[in-house]
């Protein structure tokens, strides 16, 4: 039997985003759609790796991510109106891969968290690349919980 995960606390994250729920992400049952969830952590993934392309000029046309694997752990029920604040992390470094975590919140109430892979890749070449030293160096610099990384 694994350990189950710690509860994420807001305060785990730097990137974080409020965002507002709409009308339309709800469902015929009244909450909020599952598949919404995985827009948002989208959204504020994306806007987390803005300040890699700020650095990086080739970013998204050179290499990049790319996500290999995203799932939720669906915690409780969310309605309109709500406001929802999303902190995202990166969990874990490896040599061509990152993990990352995002907690959804609506006031103290956690609602979901999502668990992602995300590879760098080099789309010139179609392949996995290893992430780059600079890039790694600001992961680690913005983390308030340091990612994971292998030792050798």
């Amino acid at each position: 039997m694994s350990a189950k995960p710690a509860q994420p606390s807001l305060a785990d994250y730097s990137h974080r985003v409020r965002l507002a729920v709409r009308w339309g992400d709800m469902d015929a049952l009244g909450h909020v759609n599952n598949v919404k969830f995985f827009t948002y952590d989208e959204q504020v993934r994306l806007q987390y790796f803005d300040a890699i392309a700020a650095i990086q000029t080739d970013f998204w046309q050179g290499s990049g991510i790319i996500l290999a694997k995203l799932g939720c752990d669906f915690l409780q029920q969310l309605r309109y109106p709500a406001t929802l604040d999303i902190g995202l992390r990166i969990s874990r470094l490896g040599r061509s891969s990152l993990d990352t975590e995002a907690a959804m919140f609506e006031g103290e109430r956690l609602v979901a968290v999502t668990r992602g892979t995300l590879v760098w890749f080099d789309y010139r070449q179609q392949k996995p690349a290893p992430i780059p030293e600079a890039v790694r160096e600001l992961i680690r610099g913005r983390e308030v919980l340091p990612p994971q990384e292998a030792t050798a």
